[in-house]
């Protein structure tokens, strides 16, 4: 290129310039200077092949001589044309250079600027996007980036330097890898490990030299090896020192979101969506045989392999229980877990969080666990399948959900139930066959391979191995204890087990004390692998080996599973809902959709219905209802133990001493207890008549079951209150003393009780005559009825007995000894062999009817003896003490009746009310004896229908979220 302000530039210029404003320059061409002379040639016409090369600087200075100059001044003594000339010459020169600079930078801008855009767009397009994860960092970022110390984050970074140490020597490395090569380039050819640079000096090493280069080299590859080694380790450790310091920063976030600043919803995780939708399958038992093939963790293994402790390094918390050789792991736990602010547990039907960085609270936790292991198990029985579902947060968990089942046995012990064994594989079984289950089989590498039982239960469930991983615990003690170390190796490759797996891990779980903390386990295990020939030796890979790269494995192998199969899933509840919809539709058009827990509400408030309708009662009905039940409970007593006895005395005085002082052992004794009991009784039949009353009424019989169930249950507990008895006593005590009757209805009352209850047992005792002698004459013609030899001899007896009442009418209750006599004699000598016990039975039968109708006689003479009854006259015909006794009976009949009837209203049917609630809240709660009561095909398929529903909305919002995540 010409440098502008050169000479022959400048004579280009010039000719260039005048040729265009018109002025022309008579310069010789073979004077101007080669690149003006390619100018010339380029604007003259010529072509001339060995000028090419400067076109480029002639199209560029021609560009610039198409711009309009003015021409320059004239000098002075040139003459007017020729100072024009010049003063447009140098006019344009100046133009040209401000032009090119300006130029230049206009360039430069808009192809930078056009560069930087470029790669702006380039570096934004890589860049994944965050718009889904607002939720995560919300709006008050640069809130919280002012409360961050940003200056102390930026020191906790390690430096360059640092870095640059931590970088291995490139240079060393080259060397040791041209080494290698050089020497399995060697071995492979057959030549020596190193070759000699001089041909001579090679032919004259002796052995001892060769014996030395080979020392020599194998002190090489170890020191490679051991290079190599250290280089990870520091990588290891830079890398987990960043991955605490981002989670801590991580926490921080999800502290600042936690308290929600803007106080906004925080969504449910992905993680808590997936468990919600289990926690539902677990309960859920189709009849449309839709299974739950949805992905989870199932870890199984021996007894005391270990998987309680890997579980517990994945959560970062000793949360479990722990025993010495002992079954600690009673039923399967559901663990899932999420990240979160803070460290904390808590079960699914329970909202206390137990703090997992406090050591009371672990405690607690593990305590509670255990409770819930021991409840869940039925008496009899050592395991349970009923699962316990607890949920882990803490920052920098692995999102995944973990089942912990029962150790697998090879023998019962004492103490437990003979069919351990069986249910153990029938539980482990179940979970392991569902075809997106991930098995994470753990073996206890401190004893003997062939002493496995799980391998061969997980090679029979996935004799593939494609969703399989296997655990080796205790590596520590396997290599302490193990005389060949490649026996570990050929573990960890699959070669001495006969199942397959997707991966391989190596793991410690710390040094067997309960009293570790997961942090010491972790140091432990890290200095151990560190430390180890297993990885020294490269039997054990680096990233097989530590409880941490398990954990990422198995979270990484758990999403992709369910990535795979949950929209599957979501398909096959689709059509199960299907069907079972057309089903309802099919069989109850007319009916709501309530499943059993809805059902029961309904049930719930109909028998509360009921109750409420006892305190609608009258007083007067139930006055009459416990009057009537009490005499028909105490009739018996009064008659025969009271009445009886003292009105066959046929004296008045004895009659009321009699009477007296049987009422009042009555009274002491037996009637509070037997009035309370008919009030209670009566309590009862009320509250049945009105169920059944209600269940007349268009009620649904479904709940038949149920009612009845509480109906007995409220019974049972409901306890009469004592205190009551007490003060019946005393009420019913003052008035059997009472004997005034103070007005002739009263009079005539007890009159009429009195006959009413003489004719029913007149009546009575007639029916049990008939019954001793048979059918008499008329019934023996008309309905071809016979007597039988015992009832002939009874009717003999009674003809003989009666004849003797007619001589003796006035006779006493019982027979003389002369007497029976007699009327055997009598009887023998018709021919009739009867024995002495049953002339006194039959006797007493017949005494009792003629007492009974000459104490009807002498009531109706009664009806009149009022007068003389209230004026104190002493006659011997109208003396009607029975009628006084029976109206102090009925009047304590009345009196107590009233005062049951007060206590029932008053108390007691609140009681019974208050228990009724009560037992209505226990079954509320007992889902075992809600399904035992209401049943039936109707209650299932709602069931099945809710639930259905339930987990089809759960799988979509799930799958909605997994599709943004992604």
């Amino acid at each position: 290129m010409l440098r502008v302000g050169s000479k022959a530039a400048c004579m280009a210029c010039r000719n260039l310039v005048s040729t265009n404003m018109g002025v022309r320059f008579r310069v010789p061409l073979q004077k101007l200077h080669p690149l003006s002379r390619a100018i010339h040639h380029r604007y003259s016409g010529n072509s001339n092949p060995q000028r090419a090369p400067h076109r480029t600087a002639a199209r560029y200075f021609t560009s610039m001589s198409r711009l309009p100059m003015r021409p320059p001044k004239p000098p002075p003594g040139s003459g007017g044309r020729n100072y024009q000339q010049q003063r447009g010459f140098w006019v344009a020169r100046l133009a040209a250079r401000l032009l090119k600079l300006r130029y230049i930078l206009l360039g430069s801008a808009v192809g930078g600027g056009y560069t930087a855009k470029k790669t702006y767009d380039e570096w934004k397009d890589m860049l994944p996007d965050f718009s889904e994860y607002n939720w995560v960092i919300p709006d008050f970022v640069w809130e919280l980036s002012e409360q961050i110390d940003l200056d102390k984050l930026a020191k906790a970074l390690p430096e360059m330097e640092e870095i640059a140490k931590l970088l291995p020597d490139l240079d060393k490395i080259g060397e040791n890898f041209t080494f290698l090569k050089s020497l399995l380039s060697s071995e492979t050819s057959g030549d020596p490990p190193l070759k000699a640079t001089d041909s001579s000096a090679a032919a004259t090493q002796d052995a001892s030299d060769k014996q030395y280069k080979k020392s020599s080299d194998k002190e090489k590859i170890d020191q490679l090896q051991e290079d190599l080694l250290r280089t990870q380790l520091k990588y290891q450790r830079m890398l987990e020192r960043l991955e605490k310091e981002n989670k801590e920063l991580r926490k921080v976030v999800l502290q600042k979101d936690d308290k929600g600043i803007h106080q906004r919803k925080v969504k449910k995780s992905l993680i808590d969506l997936y468990s919600e939708v289990l926690d539902i399958l677990s309960d859920y038992d189709s009849n449309y045989n839709t299974q739950d093939h949805l992905p989870r963790v199932v870890v199984v293994g021996d007894q005391s392999a270990g998987k309680t402790s890997v579980l517990e390094m994945i959560a970062q918390a000793r949360i479990f229980p722990r025993g010495s050789g002992e079954m600690m792991t009673r039923s399967p736990v559901k663990v899932t877990l999420s990240e979160g602010p803070h460290h904390v547990a808590m079960f699914k039907d329970s909202g206390r969080e137990f703090d997992l960085t406090k050591e009371e609270d672990l405690a607690a936790l593990r305590h509670e666990i255990e409770l819930r292991m021991r409840k869940s198990v039925k008496e009899g029985q050592t395991v349970s399948s009923e699962t316990i579902s607890l949920s882990v947060k803490g920052p920098g968990i692995q999102r995944m959900v973990l089942v912990d089942l029962p150790g697998v046995i090879s023998t019962v012990t004492a103490g437990m139930a003979s069919d351990t064994k069986e249910t153990i594989f029938s539980i482990s079984k179940a979970y392991m066959q569902n075809p997106n289950a991930i098995i994470l089989c753990i073996q206890d590498g401190s004893v003997d391979a062939e002493r496995s039982i799980v391998t061969d239960l997980v090679s029979q469930m996935d004799p593939q191995g494609k969703r399989t991983i296997f655990v080796l615990t205790k590596v520590d003690l396997a290599e302490k204890n193990l005389a060949s170390p490649s026996r570990i190796q050929q573990i960890v490759e699959g070669r001495l087990f006969p199942m397959k797996a997707l991966g391989y891990f190596a793991v410690v779980t710390g040094k067997g004390s309960s009293g570790e903390s997961i942090d010491s386990i972790k140091d432990y295990e890290e200095d151990f692998f560190q430390n180890s020939r297993l990885l020294r030796d490269g039997m054990l890979k680096a990233h097989q080996v530590t409880t941490k790269n398990l954990s990422l494995a198995v979270s990484d192998c758990f999403w992709k599973m369910v990535r795979e199969s949950v929209e599957q899933q979501a398909d096959v509840f689709k059509a199960s809902r299907f069907n079972l919809e057309t089903e309802w539709k099919n069989n109850y058009p007319r009916l709501r959709e309530l499943d059993r827990n809805e059902l029961y509400e309904k049930a719930k408030n109909e028998i509360l219905d009921e109750v409420i309708s006892l305190s609608q009662v009258t007083p007067q009905h139930w006055e009459s209802i416990l009057q009537k039940k009490l005499w028909e409970r105490v009739s018996t007593h009064v008659i025969e133990n009271i009445y009886l006895p003292a009105a066959q005395t046929m004296d008045s005085g004895t009659f009321n001493t009699t009477v007296d002082i049987k009422l009042k052992q009555w009274t002491d004794k037996q009637l509070p207890h037997k009035a309370l009991e008919v009030a209670w009784e009566t309590l009862q039949e009320e509250f049945a008549r009105f169920m059944a009353e209600y269940k007349g009424k268009d009620q649904d019989d479904i709940f038949d079951k149920l009612k009845e169930a509480v109906k007995d249950e409220s019974i049972k507990r409901h306890k009469w209150n004592e205190r009551a008895k007490d003060s019946l006593r005393v009420i019913q005590h003052n008035a059997l003393e009472d004997r005034s009757i103070t007005d002739k209805p009263q009079w005539d009352a007890a009159i009429q009780f009195m006959e009413e209850t003489l004719q029913s047992r007149l009546k009575d005792t007639e029916s049990v005559i008939r019954d001793m002698v048979g059918p008499d004459w008329k019934q023996r013609w008309l309905n071809w009825k016979n007597r039988t030899p015992e009832q002939h001899i009874r009717n003999e007896t009674k003809n003989e007995l009666e004849r003797l009442l007619k001589l003796h009418d006035d006779h006493t209750a019982y027979l003389a000894n002369d007497e029976v006599t007699t009327v055997r004699k009598n009887l023998e000598g018709r021919g009739v062999e009867v024995d002495p016990v049953l002339i006194k039975d039959t006797w007493h039968q017949l005494y009792r009817r003629h007492f009974l109708q000459n104490a009807l006689s002498h009531c109706n003479l009664c009806k009149r003896g009022f007068y003389y009854y209230q004026r104190h006259f002493v006659d011997s015909e109208l003396e009607c003490n029975d009628v006084v006794l029976f109206w102090r009976i009925q009047r304590m009949l009345v009196i107590t009746a009233n005062t049951l009837r007060q206590q029932l209203t008053n108390t007691e049917v609140r009681r019974l009310e208050k228990n009724v609630k009560e037992v209505l809240d226990d079954f509320g709660e007992d889902m075992e004896r809600k399904s035992q009561l209401i049943t039936g095909r109707r209650v299932q398929l709602a069931e099945d229908l809710k639930k259905v529903r339930e987990i089809q909305e759960k799988l979509e919002a799930f799958i909605e979220a997994l599709h943004k995540e992604k």
